[in-house]
């Protein structure tokens, strides 16, 4: 360990020339600091060194100048800013992995000329391992937590016109001050908690009812020749154990999440299942390379340091839990090098999608699927009576930050006597016996847990904070009947399981899916002397206040309203859901006031834009936007007929587009009963953006035809037959002959060949091309994901 109290960068520059992979953390970033160290970096990122560089923009001292020559001088570098919407943002780390050796350097110095050089800082230089490997993990759950964004010019425009607004109006020293006082009052926010429970204890294990159809499922899936399949299994049916189950057919796993806790849980789980099998964590803490069950974090085995250490076939069985979070980088990092004989996702959440391309990510195949209203209706679950009442909070006057509302103005506001009394009142009516409340903050569980105390109510708050001793008494005493409430913050993620729960109580504004399911699902768990389950749930009008509520409804059509009443029940379940008039009335007059749905693409489209930095693809807005269900087709007639609403179509574009209108809408709209089509469509895209619109034959087509649809995905969902002559005679019938007669002219089929009856000036073909490529790549994949969810059911 040395202490460096001076000239920094001399360091920074020695480690920079050696390293294989850069982390920085630093709270601010400036000019000065950029250009000083962006020779060195250049340098490193030339030979190819993995370069991974964080900065925040707490009171927006980070100068857009310096991020904008960090995007541009690295652009196979990862740039991210760290938002920190009120909370204290203060970490300087410089992380080094060399070939040989490693470094850690924490301090005082952030990315600035005088910090780097002549200003009075102290900063510790370690090469210890273990600290090592303790901070690069630290460093990757927040370079990618959802508090971050990725730095590129859309997102860069954003905070520069926030950075000059901020420093124009106040002074950075008053900023400093408010801010300060502010994190005293009201603490830094916190992070999600996990509460581990201490592991049950168990005889023979045997696979439960949902698990059994789950199984089966999955052999069918083998049996068809997949290697790769997502299971969908609600909260409380044994999704672990499903996968330790599933296990026993192959000889070495894999099994991989992103947060220690549950892999904890899962390693207790399958030693259980497997308790003459050798296991072992791959974490920040332990690298353990050689055992039959590897439990890693997601942080740690990314890294393509540790990712080398494994063979590609290294593992029979990769299992990847909570699959929603897949599509993340560093998911995708350990999917695509390893080659296991089977991929296996499990996860809780109903929202697969949350429209992210996990559907991609496991070709397609959804082995199954059990809603919990539907483990509900087979007695698996708990019912529930839900009862909606309404906020006291108005939330029309709290800032929204792009993905939260402000911290301290949502206290401020979840303080109020009112709101507190309201909420306490509404609880004594409806509770049973054990309530779990979710909050927002420590700070409102713990202020609302006094509130309960001074009137005589036995609770407590629990939280990530308690040491493990206070979590197993809180526990005790909660599962025995002495405590009547808990307190929590996040306590829906994975490590906690108390059946007796009976009431939920939700003082927090959720606007996911995903968690809302999640926590509901704390409280459906079937135990002994408890008839169902009631959930009191605060509901105001916050943003999308009604989408949450849709999962009680999972037949509604993304587009229908949502319609409620009084008193309705659930159908073939016990569950009956309670609104208050007030409520209804609420959620009535905010769906009024809602974007209407254009303008909700439209909207989508550019906070894609931003995340991405450039204009996404038509299949990316499908795949990665906010939108419960994109119809471009309808609303716009093309996707570009939506670039042209948005204006972000250039001059050029604005002429290509108004020439070929008529074809871009007859290939986004023409009928798909099959996938044919399409497919004609794709093989004459293969030969490129001159060539792709002349005649083309049957004969030419059955190659490209008969591989496309050969792919495992595929070949289930609209199958070819192996007889040449067959494909060939089907091709002419069904989409050449089909779609010349009924495109209005636009495409032709004559003596035996297919095109389409277009000319195009040379200087349109690239933009055209692009184009007609982006709609026929969507099509294709929206064909083939609805066909294979509709074989789900």
């Amino acid at each position: 360990m040395k202490l460096i109290t001076s000239n920094l960068i001399q360091k920074l520059v020695t480690l920079s020339d050696d390293a294989i992979h850069i982390c920085w953390i630093t709270a601010f970033a400036m000019k000065s600091g950029v250009e000083l160290m962006l020779p060195t970096l250049r340098k490193a990122h030339a030979r190819g060194c993995e370069i991974q560089l964080l900065v925040g923009d707490y009171l927006c001292i980070t100068q857009p100048e310096a991020l904008r020559l960090l995007i541009k001088e690295l652009p196979n570098s990862e740039i991210r800013m760290f938002q920190s919407n009120g909370r204290s943002f203060h970490p300087k780390a410089y992380l080094f992995r060399g070939n040989q050796s490693q470094h850690v350097i924490v301090g005082s110095s952030n990315l600035s000329k005088s910090a780097l050089t002549s200003g009075i800082e102290w900063n510790l230089h370690t090469i210890d391992m273990e600290t090592f490997e303790q901070s690069i993990d630290a460093f990757h759950k927040v370079f990618y937590s959802e508090s971050t964004i990725p730095v590129n010019d859309e997102s860069l425009r954003l905070y520069e016109t926030k950075y000059l607004e901020a420093n124009k109006v106040t002074p950075l020293s008053s900023m400093w001050n408010e801010a300060e006082s502010t994190e005293l009052m009201y603490g830094a926010g916190a992070t999600p908690s996990i509460v581990m429970d201490e592991p049950a204890q168990y005889g023979i294990i045997q696979p439960r009812p949902a698990q059994k159809l789950a199984l089966s499922a999955l052999e069918d899936t083998l049996e068809q020749g997949y290697d790769k399949a997502l299971v969908v299994l609600a909260t409380g049916l044994g999704k672990t154990y499903l996968a330790a189950f599933f296990a026993q057919k192959f000889k070495r796993i894999l099994f991989v999440a992103h947060r220690d806790e549950i892999l904890q849980q899962a390693k207790s789980a399958f030693q259980n299942v497997h308790p003459t099998r050798s296991t072992g964590y791959f974490n920040a803490n332990e690298k353990d390379t050689e055992s039959d069950l590897i439990f890693a974090s997601v942080y740690t085995i990314s890294q393509k340091f540790h990712l080398d250490k494994f063979s590609k076939d290294a593992f029979d069985l990769i299992v990847i839990d909570e699959f929603h979070h897949a599509v993340a980088k560093t998911y995708n990092r350990v999917i695509d090098y390893f080659d296991p004989q089977f991929l296996l996702g499990i996860t809780a959440t109903p929202d697969r999608l949350d429209n992210q391309d996990v559907y991609s990510l496991c070709d397609g195949n959804v082995a199954i699927q059990i809603h919990f209203l539907d483990a509900i209706a087979r007695k698996w679950l708990s019912p529930f009576h839900y009862y909606g009442i309404r906020d006291e909070i108005d939330y029309s006057q709290i800032r929204w930050f792009g993905m939260h509302y402000d911290e301290e103005e949502l206290l401020n506001e979840q303080l109020r006597d009112d709101v507190i009394k309201k909420v306490f009142r509404e609880w004594q009516n409806h509770k049973q016996t054990k309530t779990i409340a979710f909050c927002s903050s420590v700070k409102q569980a713990i202020y609302l847990c006094k509130n309960f105390k001074s009137q005589g109510i036995e609770a407590e708050v629990l939280t990530g904070q308690n040491a493990k001793h206070e979590r197993k008494s809180i526990h005790e005493r909660f599962t025995n009947g002495d405590l009547e409430i808990i307190f929590t913050v996040d306590l829906f993620n994975e490590g906690v399981d108390i059946p007796a729960v009976d009431t939920l109580l939700f003082i927090r504004p959720t606007e996911s899916i995903s968690v809302f399911t999640q926590q509901i699902g704390r409280g459906l768990r079937i135990a002994e002397g408890k008839s169902h389950c009631v959930i009191i749930d605060c509901i105001g009008n916050y943003r999308n206040a009604d989408r949450k509520l849709r999962i009680f409804k999972p037949d509604l059509k993304p587009t229908e309203r949502l319609k409620l009443t009084e008193v309705e029940t659930i159908p073939m379940t016990d569950c009956v859901l309670h609104f208050d008039l007030e409520v209804i009335n609420l959620l009535e007059e905010l769906t009024k006031k809602n974007r209407n749905y254009r303008q909700q693409i439209i909207d989508a489209y550019f906070e894609l834009k931003m995340e991405l930095g450039r204009r996404p693809t038509y299949l990316e807005m499908h795949l990665n936007s906010n939108v419960l269900e994109l119809n471009l087709s309808r609303e716009f007639g093309s996707y570009v007929g939506m670039l042209a609403e948005a204006e972000e179509l250039t001059s050029e574009e604005s002429l290509v587009f108004n020439q070929f209108m008529d074809l871009l809408n007859e290939i986004e709209k023409t009928a798909m009963s099959k996938s044919y089509k399409m497919v004609v469509l794709k093989a004459m895209l293969e030969r490129g953006k001159s060539e792709w619109k002349r005649a083309i034959t049957a004969e030419e087509v059955v190659p490209f035809f008969k591989e496309f649809l050969s792919e495992k995905a595929r070949r289930h969902i609209d199958p070819v037959d192996d007889d040449l002559k067959k494909v060939t005679s089907l091709i002419e019938r069904m989409p050449m002959t089909k779609w010349s007669g009924s495109s209005k002219g636009l495409v032709a089929f004559r003596n035996k060949e297919f095109a389409f009856e277009i000319e195009v000036p040379t200087e349109m073909e690239s933009i055209l091309f692009h184009w007609v490529t982006e709609i026929c790549d969507y099509r294709l994949h929206r064909y083939f994901e609805r066909k294979a969810r509709k074989l789900e059911n």
